[in-house]
């Protein structure tokens, strides 16, 4: 592995990132909150529906230098539980409309209220598990150095239909190095682009649990053959 990959990133300061970004976060999904109103409550009429109580989710996730809080979704699968007291596996819980909303990412809308309350941002690298924390590299850990997005396409380009844990987090540098208005601008016209099309990707949820050797594993869990259990997700 080359040095420039092993060398810690330097994170953009600038005005925008400081003061403005923050700000654009608080105008824009408080007014996405107000606009989106009716589609929350359509969503939690199927809910109850299809899942039941609780509508919401809430998982634990790291957020900014590693703090952790309660990220927000409406629940995309059920509550069944094997014989041994754990969740069944994301394949045997996720239901047709959990289905539709993790693939269209309506399952992500009440991430809005994290964003008003500051625990994550619009644009900026996925909060992912706490169990995860221990596996990162100096290098991949600074990706804790901003606020947690909603959403963060890709930025670098490569030639792999795939998303490895690698190709994702040296992508999440990418942004640390580079935040600004217009790649914003650009990451949410992307993620727009996105929500439109829809990705089956996203709604199988297939990939495996990073564990901080599998960085280039392509395969998916069910190739590999291991379901790993955490607590955040309990």
């Amino acid at each position: 592995m080359s040095a420039k990959k092993n060398a810690l990133p330097k994170v953009r300061r600038t005005f925008y990132s400081l003061y403005v970004k923050r700000l654009l976060d608080i105008a824009l999904s408080g007014f996405a909150l107000v606009v989106l109103s009716p589609v929350f409550l359509i969503v939690c009429i199927l809910e109850l529906i299809f899942h039941g109580r609780p509508v919401i989710y809430k998982t634990r996730r790291p957020g900014k230098d590693g703090k952790i809080f309660y990220m927000y979704k409406f629940r995309s699968m059920t509550n069944e539980r094997g014989a041994d007291g754990r969740l069944l596996p994301e394949s045997e819980r996720l239901t047709r409309f959990g289905y539709v909303i993790r693939k269209t990412s309506v399952d992500e809308l009440p991430g809005l209220v994290n964003i008003l309350k500051g625990d994550m941002s619009v644009i900026g690298p996925r909060p992912l598990l706490v169990e995860y924390l221990q596996y990162y590299s100096s290098r991949h850990a600074m990706r804790h150095c901003v606020r947690p997005g909603l959403a963060l396409e890709r930025i670098t380009r490569t030639d792999s239909k795939t998303w490895t844990w690698r190709e994702q987090f040296e992508n999440d540098i990418y942004y640390i190095e580079h935040v600004s208005f217009v790649t914003d601008v650009r990451m949410l016209f992307a993620v727009v682009r996105a929500v439109f099309r829809g990705s089956e990707y996203r709604a199988n949820a297939t990939r495996v649990a990073f564990d901080g050797t599998n960085l280039d594993e392509t395969r998916g869990q069910d190739e590999v053959g291991v379901v790993k259990h955490f607590a955040s997700l309990e």
